[in-house]
């Protein structure tokens, strides 16, 4: 079988319209497909210790300001609503990545926590969370004399 190349026809896209191969690389990029398929909510990390409890929060690029923390009941929530501003922008991107929305994360609190002692904090672009024990769930360490 042999291939023919059919003469008077140039085969070349890019230069009959560049747009359409944009957006089929844009389409078909896996960049493109996983940043749709990943949620964007920040990742958090949680630590337990005797005294109470840590969760940390990842969110640069907010202020202390943009969070909003309830708790109802056993559940702690975590918000961040940011309205993006449609501003004139001259620059062409090639890729765009930087993305401030909202967003919300909800935790349940074990019975063990005492709520009068919750506090927050944010720094370099950490929302630092200490949840603190009741004081009956606080186990004393003691040494036990052997008899």
């Amino acid at each position: 079988m042999a291939l023919l190349k059919l003469p008077g026809k140039s085969y070349n896209t890019d230069a009959v319209n560049p747009f359409v191969n944009n957006v089929f690389d844009n389409l078909f990029n896996e960049t493109f497909i996983s940043d749709r398929l990943v949620t964007r909510v920040p990742a958090v990390n949680i630590t337990e210790s005797v005294e109470g409890f840590s969760i940390e929060l990842a969110a640069p690029g907010l202020k202390k300001s943009d969070f909003k923390i309830n708790v109802d009941k056993n559940i702690m929530s975590i918000s961040v609503e940011k309205k993006e501003e449609q501003t004139e922008d001259t620059k062409v991107y090639s890729k765009k990545e930087f993305s401030y929305t909202s967003f919300s994360r909800s935790f349940t609190l074990p019975e063990v926590v005492d709520y009068a002692s919750i506090d927050a904090s944010y720094e370099d672009g950490v929302l630092a969370i200490k949840i603190g024990k009741k004081e009956e769930a606080i186990i004393a360490k003691r040494l036990i004399e052997v008899k």
